[in-house]
Formats: structure tokens, C-alpha cells, sequence
């Protein structure tokens, strides 16, 4: 049975395992809409995590939070052309309330920024209101057309996005920086995913930008994934949408804009990145059961075993420790330690009576498969180390990996070749989008980020011409 219900193929079959431990792991299942998913209770329950985390850093920075409709009015998403143009493939829209047909068709939110800023229009008066700060937890809904994905890539997923107004230039940027180097903070502490965080090249970047930072992260399939972005939308949204205040020198001036965001896509990151072939590995410190306690019961003893399984459940509770008794009677521990290894709980607790007459129990990780035998007395300290140790090593693991897969190369040739083995590489670049166009067409890889902090040196790998840039090439999600 145990067998029936694992992983069937090997990692490096990666897209049929992926499909297979998003399902089997329950962490997601298919609806009956195409394109969408049902988020499981595990699945959910990661998602919840990374909310709650991220939700208090966003309260410490000034952060409110607030809801906005989801139907967006056509000449509202209008207002702002290049923004428009820029969503038009993807959006879902509404033309029928009942039988009757609507005045005029409601866009889906696609993302907020339209719909947020006529209202920004309405509330800001003055100076003294800024900056503003107003985050919405939210689904949005993108008509894709290439190849779903759970998680990476949906019709519907779930974000937060933040939108701030600011009264200087200086200010918007500076919180545009804050955003991305936040994001990439939180991503390798709690996610255990190490980033690269940057500039997106001009033809990359959120439509109406002036310019978008992102934070870039490898795959095991040589592919890149956006993790989270900030975009400096300058007064390119103030000025249609009218966002303006009274000064300090009592005239009115356009605000200074940004929009930040991070989505579901980060679970997809997590599967991939830390998966193995007996399936999820989650990070502990977003895993909603950090422990489970397996009883290993016999004949006449399952009631002394289970009384100090519950002791040990309340004492993990107490020092905060997110932990899950699994006492299920018609199951035998090896189908449980199978079951939970799939599901990717960090820590496994084995319990029988001969661990409690000899006062010891036995601890299980999931990264390293390694069991130890601890005693009684040092076991909620110990599971305490090995929840920390577990998390940095799988950051360590996950950034030597990332070192090991970063080539750099001077040549398009050198670049290709490269790009077909599984790599992302770093190349310097002249801006030039045709010769960007050409990257894309020889080697099907893209610009993904222009590392903060990067100086070109070089000639572009394309023309030969003095570079402006150093950038990540690589294919992507």
C-alpha cells in the first residue's frame, strides 16, 4: 500500500515528479476549471505560514492592510495605456450579470493597481499623509495560454501586493529597494532558497514601470524562477489617475508610486528546489507540522506508549512547536513514516516501550534520512537543534547548488551550450533588445536579473560592443 501510494519516478524525471508530489503529498489537486487548482489543507497551510510571517514584517514597516474589489471596469484598466496593453493577452473578463448583458465589461483582477488608485485619488489630500502604505492578501486571475503548471504557473493564483505613494522621487526608490531586499531576505530564511535579487532588463519589466527589481532563484531543470518583484512605477500611474497632495509648499504635486508583490509561486520554488524521490521536503519554518510523533505500539502496552506520546506532544506545543500526533490505530508505522516522509514533515519522533524503559526516543530527519537516539530527559532541546539544523542545511545545500549550476560565458556559443546543460550563466550585455532578441532565438534563454551592485567590463556576448550590463541568462517558468 505504502508502495501505491509514493513516488513512482525519480526526480530527475522532474515534471512528472512534480506533478506527482503535488498530488500525492496533497499539497494541491486539479479543479474543474482548466488552468486552476484546489489548494489542500497542506498546501494551504504553507501559504498560511509564509501570510502570517511576511504579514508582520509588512505591520512593522507602516503596512495596512485593506480589501479591493475584484472587478476592475474596462475604461479604469484603460486609463493607464501602456499598463493596459500589457495585460491584455491575459485578461479574464465579465459580460453578463444573469441574462443581461453589462454596460461595460469588468476585467477579472489581474492586479490592482487601477483599481486601487482611484481610490488613492479619493483619499489623499495632504503632505501629511504620506507616505501611504496599503497591502491587499488576494487572489488574482491571469489567462495563461502556455502550459499550466501548479503553483509555477496558474490562471488563478494567490499574492500579496503592496502599493505605496510616496512624496519624493528618493523616497519611492528607496522603498521600491527596501521591498526587493526584504523579499530576499525572508525567501532565504524561511524558504531555505537562496536568490539572486536585481534590476529586470527595460523589456522585462511590469508594464507602466519605470523600472522593476526582482528576485531570481535556479531551479533543478536549469530553469529560472521569479520569486517576488518591486517595481519604482514612478508618476506613470499618478498622473492618469490624478493621485496628487498639497505640499509643504501648499501647491499640488503628483505622487511618487510602487507595487510589490510575492504569490503561491514560492510553494512551487519550495517543492523543487528541496524535493527528493520519496517526495516533499519542507523547510521547518514554514511547514505547518514541524514534528510528528509515531507510537510504536504492541499488545497491552499501546496505553503506557501513547500516554507518554501526548506528554511529549504537549511539551513540543509549549515551547511552540508545531507538531502532530499521529495515533491513527489502523495504520501500521512503517505505512505512517512513509506517509509523512511524502508529505515532507522536517522531524519524525519514534516512540515504543522499549524507548520508554531504557528513557530514550528515537529522532528522524527528513533531509538527511539520519535517525538518532536521544535521551528522554534532551529530547524537546533536541528537536529544537535539529529543526535549526535542518533549516540551514538546506540553504547551504541549496546555494552550493546554485554556485555549482552559475557558469559565466564571453561567447553566444559558450552561452547556448551552457544554457542546453542545465545552467543559468552570466554574460555581459549592450541594452541593445536585438541582441537580446538573439539570445532568446539562439539559445531560447532569457534575461532574468541584473545583479545590484554589477559592473559590465566586458564586450556583449552577442555584438561585441562595449557591455552596460551583467546579466543572468536562462531559460524560465
Amino acid at each position: 500500500m505504502s508502495e501505491e501510494l509514493g513516488i513512482s519516478v525519480k526526480k530527475e524525471n522532474l515534471s512528472e515528479w512534480y506533478q506527482e508530489v503535488v498530488l500525492k503529498a496533497e499539497l494541491a489537486d486539479y479543479s474543474p476549471v482548466k488552468g486552476c487548482i484546489v489548494f489542500r489543507p497542506s498546501g494551504y497551510g504553507i501559504w498560511e505560514i509564509i501570510m502570517r510571517e511576511f504579514d508582520k514584517i509588512l505591520k512593522e514597516h507602516g503596512v495596512q492592510n485593506a480589501y479591493f474589489p475584484l472587478f476592475i471596469p474596462e475604461t479604469l484598466l484603460k486609463r493607464e495605456a501602456e499598463h493596459f496593453e500589457g495585460f491584455v493577452p491575459e485578461v479574464a473578463w465579465v459580460t453578463m450579470a444573469g441574462d443581461e448583458k453589462l454596460e461595460e465589461r469588468l476585467a477579472v483582477r489581474p492586479t490592482s493597481e487601477t483599481i486601487m488608485y482611484s481610490m488613492f485619488s479619493k483619499w489623499l489630500k495632504s503632505y501629511k499623509q504620506l507616505p501611504m502604505r496599503i497591502n491587499q492578501w488576494c487572489n488574482v486571475v491571469r489567462w495563461e495560454t502556455k502550459m499550466t503548471k501548479p503553483f509555477l504557473r496558474g490562471r488563478e493564483f494567490l499574492w500579496h501586493e503592496a502599493h505605496t505613494v510616496h512624496e519624493t522621487e528618493k523616497e519611492a526608490e528607496e522603498e521600491v529597494m527596501w521591498a526587493i531586499n526584504t523579499y530576499k531576505k525572508f525567501v532565504e530564511e524561511y524558504l531555505a532558497i537562496p536568490v539572486i535579487a536585481g534590476y529586470k532588463t527595460e523589456s522585462e519589466k511590469f508594464a507602466g514601470a519605470v523600472f522593476t527589481t526582482t528576485i531570481e532563484s535556479l531551479m533543478p531543470d536549469g530553469r529560472a524562477l521569479q520569486m517576488g518583484t518591486a517595481h519604482m512605477l514612478g508618476q506613470n500611474f499618478s498622473k492618469p489617475f490624478d493621485v496628487k497632495f498639497l505640499g509643504r509648499d501648499e501647491k499640488w504635486h503628483y505622487a511618487w508610486q510602487t507595487s510589490w508583490g510575492i504569490s503561491t509561486r514560492l510553494l512551487g520554488a519550495v517543492i523543487l528546489v528541496h524535493g527528493d524521490d520519496k517526495g516533499a521536503v519542507i523547510p521547518p519554518k514554514i511547514a505547518p507540522v514541524q514534528v510528528v510523533i509515531i507510537p510504536i505500539t504492541f499488545k497491552g502496552k499501546e496505553k503506557v506508549v501513547l500516554e507518554e506520546c501526548r506528554k511529549v506532544e504537549r511539551e513540543l506545543k509549549e515551547r511552540g512547536v508545531r507538531v502532530m500526533l499521529d495515533d491513527r490505530p489502523d495504520y501500521t508505522p512503517g505505512w505512517k513514516f512513509n506517509d509523512w516522509e511524502l508529505k515532507g514533515v522536517p522531524l519524525r519522533i519514534e516512540l515504543g516501550p522499549r524507548d520508554i524503559e531504557k528513557g530514550t526516543a528515537v529522532i528522524a530527519r527528513r533531509d538527511t534520512g539520519e535517525k538518532v537516539e536521544v535521551r528522554r530527559s534532551e529530547l524537546i532541546e533536541k528537536v529544537r537543534e535539529e529543526l535549526e539544523a535542518m533549516q540551514r542545511r538546506l540553504f547551504e545545500r541549496a546555494k552550493a547548488e546554485m554556485g555549482r549550476r552559475t557558469k559565466r560565458a564571453e561567447k553566444l556559443e559558450k552561452l547556448r551550450k551552457e544554457i542546453e546543460r542545465g545552467n543559468w550563466v552570466i554574460a555581459e550585455y549592450c541594452g541593445n533588445e536585438k541582441c537580446e532578441e538573439k539570445i532568446k532565438e539562439v539559445c531560447g534563454a532569457e534575461p532574468r536579473v541584473i545583479p545590484f551592485g554589477t559592473r559590465a567590463k566586458g564586450r556583449c556576448v552577442v555584438c561585441g560592443k562595449r557591455a552596460k550590463y551583467v546579466v543572468y541568462w536562462a531559460r524560465a517558468y
